[in-house]
């Protein structure tokens, strides 16, 4: 069963809590703190397997936990790292975070971080120092990344075949590759895209057959809009028209005209026409129905084919083989030239030391004070609240990071409730 879309929650691994701990040895008195950090949590981290094509089995595993990193324990043991998940995903796998492109796997055995683990908090041993030699203070580990994820697939193809239901894509796709999709006299023989590798003299080209198109479809009739975005990634689309058709320009201007609709403009995609289906028709019909064509497609390449009685076909494929191989080149070029262009802002760490103090009021006239900021939001998450010592070395980051100066001057009193993250607590000791 194909299926191109999928959500999942992600649960990456916390960090182990860091320990408190002193040496208790015979003979060795103060032995000192030898608490060990904890371990760091395990990351998900999706690896893109070239022999995957669908993401049905997210379906039926919708949640992704990595494993939790071990406490840290005494006698200076830092705790196990959590193990890293490792999830294979078919290339071509779009991940998204609240509507936000945060992966994009296009190559086979690529890998992904999706979902940082948490770090494994500090013990006590850490905290030693000249002024502080029996420090009873330990960090908690972080918590891992939690979040919903979408996933979508947009086949990574050479070519793609676009087109009516039942203009012969697929038998087109059976004939020149191994692929077997199915195949019968009806409209919308194929419902989920096919994949086909196509032998062209010494090389191959990958080619996709998507399901059938027709007049509406960019705006979600048919089967066509479901299946559009396999478009976007293939290089050259080749557009079959069935030689039949009553009005083969007509046929041609209609599907044009899906692909211009599509949210991603797909009409300045390199393009070759093929009318198919001419073992049927005379020599002076075929020519009539290819200068229709050419009468609205302008200089796009026209071909006859015939797929059941290998009509046309080594003509066709080396012409697909020349324009994926020149539109490759063409996209290499601009990737190469593409400059890096320094933006001039503030440093990461000051970034990452940046803080806002908001003074609150509720509806009963009590006063509180939020704090935000990357850095101290981070500290506030490894402090252990139940942990007088804990509280207090938070007290003095803040204090350092000049955030107590601020709450002063912005009212604060000894009991005020401070919030930082999730956490909160009285602005001095009660």
């Amino acid at each position: 069963m194909f299926v191109d879309t999928a959500k999942v929650f992600i649960n990456a691994g916390k960090g182990g809590d860091g320990a408190v701990s002193f040496r208790h040895e015979i003979y060795i008195a103060k032995g000192g703190p030898d608490g060990g950090v904890g371990g760091d949590g395990g990351d998900v981290v999706f690896v893109a397997d070239g022999g995957l094509n669908t993401l049905i089995d997210f379906r039926y595993k919708p949640e992704l936990k990595a494993k939790s990193g071990d406490n840290g324990s005494k006698c200076d043991r830092s705790g196990r790292s959590g193990e890293s998940l490792y999830v294979k995903v078919p290339v071509g796998t779009i991940v998204r975070r609240a509507g936000k492109v945060i992966a994009d796997l296009t190559h086979d055995g690529q890998q992904i971080i999706i979902a940082k683990g948490g770090e494994g908090g500090s013990g006590n041993a850490h905290f030693k120092s000249s002024v502080r030699q029996t420090p009873r203070i330990a960090e908690k580990g972080e918590m891992g990344e939690i979040f919903e994820a979408e996933l979508e697939l947009k086949l990574l193809a050479d070519v793609g075949l676009v087109g009516f239901p039942n203009a012969g894509k697929s038998t087109f796709l059976s004939v020149v590759s191994n692929a077997r999709p199915e195949i019968a006299d009806y409209a919308f023989t194929t419902l989920s895209p096919n994949l086909g590798v196509a032998d062209v003299d010494s090389t191959s080209i990958l080619i996709a057959d998507i399901p059938g198109l027709i007049e509406g479809a960019s705006e979600g009739k048919g089967l066509g809009d479901a299946f559009l975005r396999h478009v976007e990634r293939t290089a050259v689309l080749l557009h079959m028209i069935d030689a039949y058709s009553d009005d083969v320009a007509e046929s041609y201007q209609i599907i044009r005209a899906e692909l211009a609709n599509y949210s991603i403009d797909l009409t300045d995609r390199p393009e070759i026409i093929a009318l198919t289906k001419v073992d049927g028709l005379d020599d002076e019909m075929i020519q009539m129905q290819i200068d229709a064509v050419k009468a609205v497609a302008g200089d796009t390449p026209v071909f006859a084919i015939s797929s059941s009685a290998h009509v046309g076909l080594t003509e066709v494929l080396r012409a697909l083989r020349d324009k994926v191989i020149k539109f490759r080149e063409v996209v290499n070029a601009i990737d190469n030239d593409v400059e890096e262009i320094e933006t001039i802002s503030l440093s990461t760490a000051k970034i990452a030391e940046a803080w806002i103090v908001e003074r609150i009021e509720d509806e009963d006239g009590k006063i509180s004070f939020v704090v935000t900021g990357e850095k101290i939001e981070r500290f506030a998450r490894r402090t252990d609240f139940t942990n007088y010592d804990g509280t207090n070395r938070l007290r003095d980051i803040m204090k350092k990071l000049g955030i107590s100066h601020e709450l002063r001057r912005r009212g604060v009193e000894g009991d005020s409730i401070i919030q930082i993250g999730d956490s909160k607590f009285t602005f001095l000791e009660q």
